[in-house]
């Protein structure tokens, strides 16, 4: 029986925890040896769990047993995420993680520091929560020109824009339920400033390259800026405001990648994604389009995906499964070249003054708003989109379009 240890005992630890046991059967019928949490390792006591016997609290118990094979990495944050991580693969213990922070900082040290010591560094879980697609990308799709990444990779942040579409919520008031359900933390940041998607698409777009895309390096906004009119505008042209992460190479060979939130057509499949269900559209040269939807978080589905690495690594003791991705830093093409249409409200008032900035500004109309001019620019740079803006004092909000052809 393969001994792993669990990191973190909270929603996804324990996730995993439960899985294990409960589908041990259907675990041995794909790989008979079995899989055991030896230990948990976590600060807290957990007096009324029926895993409590296996809790620790010092990670040197788990890097000095010899019987531990592979250590699963829940803790979310940098450190001591890194730093438990690193010294667990320099013992030649392979490590299976959800934690995109971690992944997006320093997945190509702790890739090399695992190929160095023969063991893997796995991180399936990292984005899209139980939706198969890192795995996909780096062994069916190998033989692939990758073209472009769009993703819907955030539960929280779709579910919100979700209702808000669907029941003309607030923003405000969308994030207060979303918090009590426990879609949302209380301080919500990373979700709802898109922190969560950049990291998520940083990952996407470094797998496809096999370059380092940092996080920082790519434009992102998130959604606390959409509102209820925003929602109406967007029904009335068929299309609904999702937070999408884009990644895809350009006519000159660069690669662009950005985080916001965009007006998504009817006829795109990510337009119908809803509630905290998350969606990756990949586009290959060969294999045209396809897309991976499921649930992007969640204890159990996160943990599916933990535990399906877990037996990656467990049928590769001794060796290492390949990632490629090195520490090479992929210079972005510039943001505000790429051209494209964007959706814009001002008062009323500014309607000669934007008619005359937008030449060809299509107006747009939603039932029971009044006093304020909406309209869809033409295709433009979003240079020269911010140019003209800046002459608008009353500029109530804009939201890029998404273009079905690129």
């Amino acid at each position: 029986m393969i001994q792993i240890a669990v990191l973190g005992f909270g929603t996804v630890g324990s996730g995993v925890v439960e899985l294990i046991d409960k589908n041990q059967d259907v675990i041995r019928s794909r790989f008979p040896e079995g899989i055991h949490v030896k230990y948990i390792l976590d600060i807290r006591e957990f007096p009324d769990s029926p895993y409590a016997d296996r809790i620790v609290h010092d990670m040197k118990v788990i890097l000095e047993d010899p019987e531990i094979a592979i250590v699963c990495e829940t803790m979310g944050g940098k450190e001591p995420a890194y730093s438990f991580s690193r010294a667990a693969l320099e013992k030649g213990k392979s490590v299976c993680t959800s934690n995109k922070e971690l992944v997006a900082a320093y997945g190509p040290a702790l890739i090399q520091t695992a190929a160095d010591h023969n063991c893997s560094y796995m991180f399936e879980a990292s984005v899209g929560g139980g939706i198969p697609v890192i795995r996909p990308l780096l062994s069916a799709l190998t033989q692939e020109k990758i073209t472009s990444i769009l993703g819907i990779l955030n539960g929280t942040t779709n579910y919100i824009m979700t209702r808000m579409e669907n029941e003309g919520m607030s923003f405000e008031d969308v994030l207060k339920i979303a918090q009590e359900k426990g879609y949302a933390e209380r301080n919500p940041e990373a979700d709802v400033e898109g922190h969560d998607a950049c990291r998520k698409i940083a990952i996407l777009s470094s797998l496809v390259t096999g370059k380092t895309v940092r996080y920082e390096d790519i434009p992102c906004e998130g959604i606390s800026k959409i509102t209820t009119e925003d929602m109406k505008y967007a029904r009335a042209m068929h299309m609904a405001v999702r937070l999408l992460g884009m990644s895809r190479q350009t006519e000159n060979g660069a690669v662009y990648v950005r985080t916001a939130p965009f007006l998504v057509p009817e006829e795109h499949p990510l337009h119908n994604v809803s509630g905290v269900f998350n969606a990756v559209f990949v586009h290959g040269n060969m294999v045209d389009n396809l897309m991976f939807y499921g649930r992007g978080a969640g204890k159990l589905p996160t943990a599916s995906a933990v535990t399906a690495d877990v037996l990656e690594c467990a049928r590769n003791i001794g060796r290492h499964v390949p990632v490629k991705w090195s520490d090479e830093v992929l210079q972005l093409s510039d943001p505000k070249s790429e051209s494209r249409q964007f959706f814009v409200r001002v008062d009323a008032a500014e309607k000669d003054l934007a008619l005359s900035l937008f030449k060809a500004a299509q107006e747009v109309r939603a039932e029971g708003l009044e006093g304020e001019f909406a309209f869809v620019t033409e295709e433009q740079t979003e240079a020269e989109f911010e140019r003209k803006a800046a002459s608008l004092s009353t500029l109530k909000n804009r939201i890029r379009l998404l273009d079905l052809e690129k």
